[in-house]
């Protein structure tokens, strides 16, 4: 291995990181290796990844099973294109998601990340719409608060006022309505679904969907709210004509604590709340290597197919790519072969007991815990300086952003490891808050 210094030197000279300026904020640390929760760095460090490398590690890192499945894979066929072309490991995994995802789900379009997932979904909604001689009906409504990806179509579904408003210029303009206010630990309000009719009734003849991350909004805000608003929403878009679409790339995998964020909002019947399209991806290859997909109900697909223009319009160079089919395969057998809710629920309890009592801090403002998701707010972030002293001292690997300091390590970490979590969350949450700052921690 090279210098480590000189490593780094190149790195702040010439790449950039995400969210961060090219030179101003230079890596942290240099990743040797990784295994199950843990990240070596080069200098010596063993770091929880409390943050499961943004949400995707779920059954750890450098996971036996799946990087197994990409070896095999890789001796027989790294990459072919998805245009003319099938192949057995696209084919075994579009299986094996038909019986994993929610019933009646189950026209699979592969994409090769979560933004990209998104972009196809707002497509489809607005080509359905096209299909059924309604073209006036291209733009979506989402809520406040939310947050669908980088990309420039994903961007424009995200909250309007958050990280993308530089580039409202290249973004479509769409609809948006005021984040639900009530909580998921919080009786239903009814009350708190008042912004969403009043923008859909305003707008109904030009709406094609609704998109929304059930139960968590993740990267604007970190916030959890009530499932009563995915019922009161299916209702609406059923009696509007308007599909329903969930992005459920970081709810989804057992990380609120069912299968689904949708899981959580249950009909009458017992039956969860389905939306017409759903985005899926980061836990999806375990985090191994990027893959997303966008599915969609019978109804969509066959008003697509029979309609003048039946060919969805997109088509990724890397979609179905079969190194990534193959870490699908890998991950989905993981997730039917462990019981992920149990273990799920067991790290809900844990960071239950260990963050609630953070609300006493002097700087906290909020406490918020669902599944593997756990988050402290706090009124005014400390500097960057003393978060990586503690990422040092304590040996976690955390990136809050804004002020929030949270965790969603992997399905597998120990309670021991969920207590070193949430003592580091304590050190962050007792420092003194610092001067805002641009750099990666406060992106």
């Amino acid at each position: 291995m090279k210098n480590l210094d000189s490593l780094l030197a190149f790195d702040a000279e010439h790449l950039w990181h995400p969210y961060a300026a090219l030179k101003n904020t230079p890596a942290r640390f240099l990743a040797k290796s990784a295994q199950g929760t843990r990240i070596e760095t080069a200098d010596g460090l063993n770091l929880i990844d409390a943050v499961s490398s943004w949400w995707c590690v779920a059954h750890g890192h450098n996971c036996p099973e799946i990087t197994e499945a990409i070896r095999k894979q890789s001796e027989k066929l790294s990459h072919v294109m998805f245009g003319g072309f099938t192949h057995e490991p696209a084919i075994e995994l579009g299986e094996k998601l038909v019986k994993f995802l929610p019933k009646g789900l189950n026209k699979i379009f592969y994409a090769d990340s979560g933004s990209i997932a998104v972009e196809c979904a707002a497509k489809m909604a607005v080509q359905y719409q096209y299909a059924l001689g309604r073209p006036e009906r291209c733009k979506l409504v989402a809520l406040k608060g939310g947050y669908h990806g980088d990309t420039a179509g994903a961007m424009a579904l995200s909250d309007p006022d958050g990280m993308h408003t530089l580039f409202r210029g290249i973004m479509p303009h769409h609809y948006f309505a005021e984040r639900p206010n009530c909580r998921a630990d919080e009786p239903w309000n009814d009350a708190d679904f008042a912004s969403m009719e009043a923008v859909v009734n305003e707008h109904e003849k030009e709406i094609a969907a609704v998109i929304c991350e059930p139960v968590f909004q993740g990267g604007n805000g970190m916030w959890l709210y009530n499932a009563g608003y995915l019922k009161r929403l299916r209702k609406l878009c059923d009696e509007k004509g308007i599909l329903l679409i969930f992005d459920e790339i970081a709810a989804g995998f057992y990380r609120t604590g069912p299968k689904w964020g949708m899981d959580h909002a249950k009909l009458e019947n017992g039956e969860s709340v389905l939306p017409d399209i759903m985005t899926i991806g980061k836990a999806l290859t375990g985090g191994h290597i990027t893959m997303a997909a966008c599915v969609a109900s019978e109804m969509v697909a066959d008003t697509i197919t029979n309609s003048k223009i039946s060919a969805f319009m997109h088509g990724p160079t890397y979609m179905a790519n079969p190194l990534a089919c193959a870490a699908g395969i890998a991950s989905l057998n993981l997730f039917e072969s462990r019981d992920y809710a149990k273990n799920v629920a067991r790290i809900e309890s844990r960071l239950r007991a260990n963050l609630e009592p953070l609300r006493n801090l002097e700087n906290a403002a909020d406490v918020r815990v669902l599944g593997a998701i756990g988050c402290l707010e706090l009124k005014a972030i400390p500097t960057s300086e003393d978060i990586l002293k503690v990422i040092r001292e304590t040996g976690v690997w955390l990136r809050p952003f804004c002020n929030y300091v949270y965790t969603m390590p992997p399905l597998i970490t120990s309670d021991a490891e969920i207590d070193q979590i949430c003592e580091a969350i304590k050190l962050i949450g007792q420092c003194e808050p610092g001067p805002v700052s641009d750099d990666e921690f406060h992106e």
